[in-house]
């Protein structure tokens, strides 16, 4: 990957956290203010939002969205090296493995979708793709004027 290509995936990936920080700061606010959330599916981001599922040993599960948002937008702000795309990494999957047990919850134990919850489900999945991609091919500069990274194939 050219390093404008790696920093063309990087301002997507910003674009991508900051808008999922603002679904997460909205969850957050519509939680801690315990006001209805906007939604075009009838009640379904309520019921999802005062469910049992909603809070995590008493943490409303979207402040944790918030919080692994900044912790994501961190490691994208970080100097670009191996280590801080393996962080990104991790924190991508950490994120949507999150998401993905409460998108379990919400289709087998609440029975109702919240559309911000969904979205945010999306944004994770992009993110991790993203992220992946970013780390695998961060190595290889391949950009006009760049040296070919050296690929080992292991003696193969």
């Amino acid at each position: 990957m050219s390093s404008e290509q790696g920093a063309g995936l990087r301002r997507v990936m910003l674009v991508l956290t900051v808008t999922g920080l603002g679904v997460a700061i909205y969850l957050s606010y519509v939680h801690s203010a315990g006001i209805r959330p906007a939604c075009t599916a009838g009640s379904s981001c309520l019921k999802v939002q005062s469910s049992v599922w909603s809070q995590l040993a008493g943490v409303p599960v979207a402040l944790l969205g918030l919080i692994g948002y900044v912790a994501i937008l961190a490691s994208l702000l970080a100097p670009d090296r191996e280590g801080i795309r393996l962080a990104t990494v991790g924190l991508t999957t950490v994120g949507f493995g999150f998401s993905a047990y409460l998108t379990y919850r919400e289709l087998f134990s609440i029975h109702a979708i919240c559309e911000w919850c969904a979205s945010s489900a999306v944004i994770l999945t992009v993110l991790l793709g993203c992220a992946c991609t970013r780390y695998l091919r961060g190595g290889l500069r391949l950009g006009p004027g760049m040296p070919a990274a050296r690929i080992d194939s292991g003696g193969q």
